[in-house]
């Protein structure tokens, strides 16, 4: 099979998965743009910016590390359990750690000033629900991780798949009982997929009682992973809170859930591609390609995902109307007149993906810490400057420039590093 083929048989069959992602998505905010209002569905965005932020703590945002680590290790059981220990270790001293945090948050944070118009109480409430489910979430992530990185493509698509059917589930019957919360429904939407994400990676070896068995416990490769995934996990969703709570200072809160809705869209598809790209690049980069190895797999498949990103986003300027349509509903009819801008920034967001993997996979984590933090302050400070200037427009401008200096920057970062020599 040529590499021309290959490429496309990838992204055809983790497109797939995708897809099913990307239902699960549309499916639970359809369902939540039709049961709430535009300023409640600005406050389930708080609640889930919490939950990513607290995945981050709680796992060190190793997904990365366990993709790497595990493809590198595959044929050396040994080396390979230790590496397993080391993560799940690390990964449960976190875990506690963020759960005590939490704790302490939901009883002495502002809650009537960062989730407005919900009662304290219903948002404590939401907030411990949401424990377990960031538990059942990063079982979700590790296991997918763990077997994307063993080369098991029909178990990680099998784990994709089911887990997005079954939070489409959880989230359809409890909205439509009224038994929970529409938030803590969103904070546990995760549980049963966790338990059966765990089954699934148990049969391909990946599970306690091999990790626990293992004479080896090995950290220090998790650390570089780990600083590299906790800083652009923990500080993009800070971020998106603090700009949700000036827009809705600003321009009100069901402003606030109008951006809300282009955040989500623009994020819906974005994320098909990110995953995408994880699959393909990921086990692909080692330190010990030469610097002409490197480019040579590397550049034609940013061309071709550059290319396959354009189609997308065209088809979506096209028919933004008919997305928003589908996707939320009526109250968000305006979300389509702030696309454009958004779209601009979803098309180079793609390439500053890829070329972020590629310093993550190189273990560049101070070029990579650097570039995560200074896209986030710009996306913050753009979006107050942008604004001022012009308006409502301002969010999204800041959005679109932020993804394209990311992408020119990292681009002669990546030009420069050390590759093997051959």
């Amino acid at each position: 099979m040529n590499s021309e083929s290959k490429f496309w048989k990838i992204v055809f069959g983790s497109g797939g998965v995708t897809a099913c992602n990307m239902l699960r998505a549309f499916v639970v905010n359809k369902l939540l743009a039709v049961f709430l209002p535009p300023s409640f569905f600005a406050c389930v965005g708080q609640l889930q910016n919490f939950m990513t932020a607290g995945q981050a703590m709680s796992s060190l945002a190793m997904q990365n590390g366990w993709v790497s680590l595990t493809a590198q290790n595959k044929n050396d059981q040994k080396q390979l359990h230790g590496v397993w220990r080391g993560g799940v270790r690390l990964t449960t001293f976190a875990t506690v750690f963020t759960f005590v945090v939490a704790i302490i948050f939901c009883f002495a944070a502002p809650l009537d000033v960062l989730v407005p118009g919900i009662h304290p109480r219903l948002v404590q409430a939401a907030i411990l629900f949401s424990l377990p489910g960031i538990l059942a979430m990063n079982i979700v992530t590790i296991s997918s991780s763990v077997m994307n990185g063993l080369g098991e493509y029909r178990r990680w698509a099998l784990i994709g798949i089911a887990s997005s059917f079954l939070q489409c589930i959880w989230v359809a019957f409890f909205l439509y009982t009224g038994r929970l919360s529409f938030l803590s429904v969103v904070a546990t939407q995760s549980v049963v997929a966790g338990v059966f994400a765990a089954q699934i990676a148990r049969r391909a070896g990946f599970h306690f009682g091999v990790i626990r068995r293992s004479v080896l416990d090995i950290r220090s490769p998790w650390l570089a992973f780990a600083a590299m995934g906790i800083v652009p996990m923990l500080l993009s969703p800070i971020v998106l809170s603090v700009m949700r709570s000036y827009i809705g200072n600003e321009f009100g809160w069901n402003a606030a859930g109008i951006w809300q809705g282009v955040w989500k869209i623009s994020d819906f598809f974005a994320a098909g591609f990110s995953a995408i790209l994880g699959v393909i690049l990921l086990p692909k980069i080692s330190s010990k390609l030469t610097k002409k190895e490197f480019w040579s797999m590397f550049s034609p498949i940013l061309a071709k995902m550059f290319g396959l990103t354009l189609v997308v986003v065209a088809v979506v300027y096209l028919c933004r109307h008919l997305v928003v349509s589908l996707m939320l509903s009526g109250s968000y009819a305006a979300v389509a007149d702030y696309m454009p801008l958004q779209l601009v920034g979803d098309f180079f967001r793609t390439g500053g993906w890829a070329l972020g993997l590629v310093l993550v996979a190189h273990r560049e984590t101070v070029k990579f810490i650097v570039a995560e933090v200074l896209a986030n302050v710009y996306l913050l400070g753009g979006t107050v400057v942008f604004s001022k200037l012009f308006e409502f427009n301002g969010p999204m401008l800041a959005y679109a420039s932020e993804n394209i200096l990311y992408f020119i920057g990292l681009f002669f970062v990546v030009r420069r590093l050390k590759w093997n020599t051959p």
